[in-house]
């Protein structure tokens, strides 16, 4: 059975997620690589990735590099003397990084491959009303999700669930599908699997202010799983006009109401304790949104401050 020598590379909270489940179960990790540091918000900090912050504060040797093909990088990387490379939502790495080490570099990707491949598969499951998904542990190739898999485990997608609470679902079933991953790997026993290429295959397309903004024309399904979807974030939005004053509003969480209605649809009907908005065969109830320069707020407390008149409406 050959010991394991890690180099772990990811960047958000999901990864941390893995990254301890690894250290908690006793694998070597000789080195973790993560995103450079970059400022953010208002006062333009320098803001460290959740990795590093993991990183820092268990004492684990850390690289930042900017460029992953620098000859420095590449010779750091080569001192750590890995055996195996693990990557979870990092970026695409080039071939001289994962083939070096001996045992190959695998990735965790939080969908059932091939379908979800690309950067936001937990987002893109709920918006298109998938009922399961899961995880997949993958030998990393020279394309974007596309290697051959070793392992993946399923998850049922509950009715009212958002992508937040899936995401910290699927980092539990990321974590116990990497330890089943290493633990294959160790024996040298793994098998692995070719991904088919169909015409079916759903992609995760990179998120966007285009493909997160609400369709209020759609059927209310397909409007409370874009909702549901993007919460908390990056958040739903559309345009609120109410008689001349025009705002981009965040909607993080609704509720459907079936009920025939002859309003037009996208008007806004409101009393002092709900927001109601008129679809095709009845109503998107706001559960929770965001006003711009305002923080997050149940429909109660806003409707507290504020009111609307009977000309407003959402596109």
């Amino acid at each position: 059975m050959e010991k394991l020598k890690i180099i772990f590379m990811g960047t958000p909270e999901f990864a941390v997620g893995i990254l301890d489940t690894i250290i908690k179960n006793n694998y070597d990790v000789v080195g973790v690589i993560t995103a450079a540091d970059k400022p953010a918000g208002r006062g333009q900090k320098i803001k460290y990735s959740a990795v590093k912050e993991y990183a820092l504060a268990n004492n684990l040797t850390l690289l930042q590099p900017t460029n992953l093909k620098d000859e420095s990088f590449l010779e750091e990387l080569k001192a750590l003397n890995a055996n195996l490379q693990i990557v979870v939502a990092f970026r695409m790495l080039p071939k001289v990084v994962w083939e070096m080490p001996s045992l190959g570099t695998f990735n965790l990707h939080a969908s059932l491959l091939p379908n979800y491949r690309g950067a936001a598969p937990i987002n893109w499951a709920i918006i298109n009303g998938e009922t399961k998904t899961g995880v997949t542990t993958f030998f990393i190739d020279d394309k974007i999700d596309t290697g051959a898999m070793i392992l993946n485990s399923e998850i049922t997608i509950e009715p009212t669930e958002n992508a937040g609470q899936l995401h910290d679902r699927l980092m539990n079933l990321g974590s116990e599908t990497v330890i089943d991953t290493l633990k294959v790997i160790e024996k040298g026993n793994v098998t692995t699997t070719i991904q088919e290429d169909d015409a079916e295959i759903k992609t995760a397309y990179k998120l966007n202010k285009e493909n997160c903004k609400i369709d209020w024309t759609k059927s209310g399904e397909e409007i409370n799983n874009l909702i549901r979807g993007l919460s908390p974030y990056p958040a739903s939005w559309c345009f609120l006009k109410d008689k001349n004053d025009e705002q981009s509003i965040k909607i993080y969480e609704a509720k459907l109401i079936s009920e025939p209605h002859s309003y037009e649809i996208g008007s806004l009907i409101n009393s002092k304790k709900e927001i109601k908005i008129a679809i095709e065969g009845g109503f998107v109830q706001l559960l929770s949104l965001q006003l711009p320069g305002k923080k997050r707020m149940q429909t109660a407390e806003l409707l507290n401050g504020v009111t609307f008149t009977e000309q407003a409406k959402v596109y």
